[in-house]
């Protein structure tokens, strides 16, 4: 039986597959990219026009009370809660995920007296390094790094806070959520997670592990739209102590009071910080309502099955690249993560072909699989494609060997 026979035996017995109707999809396009940007649900457009032209157009300001603009981050927060293993109460969507890195960190900084060390691991996601170096310039942090296998080991008396990737971004490994934040929880350290990669594509549970905190943003498996608001995670035997550095006027516990000083606001709505993006928070409200309808449980189990028969096909094909995320399924996100030399190019011309990846510098090619929209015969397709690439040695071209400012 071939890849596609196979495939379209597994596609018709998929329960999910009716889903993909409801995601505007370009033709002949096999997207394997939703791990960065998701499609577009299809009910997206008409409930932005919507709230562009009847809820501003014609409520204007009488809409923050009237279409319940004002209690938007906090509602659409308690609908992200359930698939990161939350209480309503304790997830709010603000900001963006560095901002919100920056507050947690400083926050947790600020809980910890007397320790200064923030603990990640190198080569975790430029932004989150980034957000402890500027703490690090302002003298708040320390940073340091340990490789993932020693991190346990690192945790000693100074560190304030252990924060990490849930999924690693260029290899699709995952983190022992439960028993990292036991360690840290060990030697007296707080926890900060980064479910970007992990938020709608994988069951989460923030609450079992006791964990801490939490960022995630709104723009990948959640279908947000390019820049989407991100989400804060603040467990609820925190939030009293919580002191967040960016004391915004939403974040105070009477915003239109317009007091000279600042009071923080109770529990989670004490991260917000400037007004809400209403139009960004509108098209999320979209992807989330939409991702917790089909079910987190449902789409990992889908996202193992698509991962596992794309190497089936891959091999099928004697396609031989270097995998670098885990071949075990139960220990990766909803990725595949390939070293090549010519990675970029490579990815360049797959997407000529209209099968849409992307590069990590210095030499991954790394593909999604968002399971609400992906079939099985997209894998067999893919796979096939990719195969290609490699015995035409067509990556060669040199429009293929071009790099523009976003890989």
């Amino acid at each position: 039986m071939t890849p596609e026979q196979r495939g379209a035996e597994f596609d018709a017995a998929d329960p999910l597959a009716g889903y993909r109707e409801r995601f505007i999809l370009p033709e002949n396009v096999i997207y394997l990219d939703g791990n960065s940007l998701g499609a577009l649900p299809k009910d997206t457009p008409e409930t932005v026009q919507r709230v562009v032209e009847d809820q501003w157009g014609e409520g204007l300001i009488r809409s923050w009370n009237s279409a319940g603009w004002f209690d938007m981050a906090s509602r659409i927060g308690g609908k992200i809660a359930p698939l990161i293993g939350a209480a309503p109460h304790e997830v709010i969507v603000c900001d963006s995920t560095s901002v919100n890195l920056f507050k947690l960190i400083a926050a947790a900084l600020k809980m910890r007296p007397g320790r200064k060390v923030v603990l990640s691991e190198p080569g975790n996601f430029p932004t989150d390094l980034y957000m402890i170096a500027g703490l690090e310039a302002q003298g708040l942090a320390t940073r340091r790094l340990a490789p993932r296998e020693t991190l346990a080991e690192a945790l000693d008396g100074d560190v304030a806070l252990l924060l990490l990737t849930h999924v690693h971004y260029k290899t699709g490994a995952m983190h022992d959520m439960v028993a990292l934040t036991r360690a840290a929880h060990a030697a007296g350290a707080l926890v900060l997670w980064d479910l970007s990669h992990s938020t709608g594509a994988m069951p989460v549970d923030l609450d079992g592990a006791g964990a801490d905190f939490a960022v995630g943003c709104g723009y990948k498996y959640l279908c947000g739209g390019p820049g989407a608001p991100a989400f804060a995670y603040v467990a609820e035997r925190h939030q009293a102590a919580l002191q967040q550095p960016l004391t915004g006027w939403f974040g105070h516990a009477a915003p239109f009071a317009f007091s000279d000083d600042y009071a923080g606001a109770p529990g989670i709505a004490r991260m917000q910080c400037g007004t809400p993006p209403v139009l960004g928070l509108a098209a999320l409200e979209v992807g989330v309502d939409l991702i917790a309808e089909i079910g987190v449980g449902r789409l990992y189990e889908k996202s193992q099955a698509l991962s596992g028969f794309f190497l089936d096909c891959l091999k099928a094909h004697k396609v031989d690249l270097e995998l670098v995320s885990p071949p075990r399924s139960d220990q990766r996100g909803s990725q595949l993560c390939f070293r090549a030399p010519h990675a970029h190019a490579i990815c360049q011309a797959l997407i000529a072909r209209g099968v849409i990846g992307d590069f990590r510098d210095p030499d991954v090619l790394r593909l999604g699989f968002a399971p609400a929209y992906l079939s099985f015969a997209d894998m067999a397709a893919a796979a096939r494609h990719l195969a290609e690439v490699l015995a035409s040695g067509e990556w060669q071209r040199a429009e293929f060997n071009q790099r523009a400012a976003v890989t």
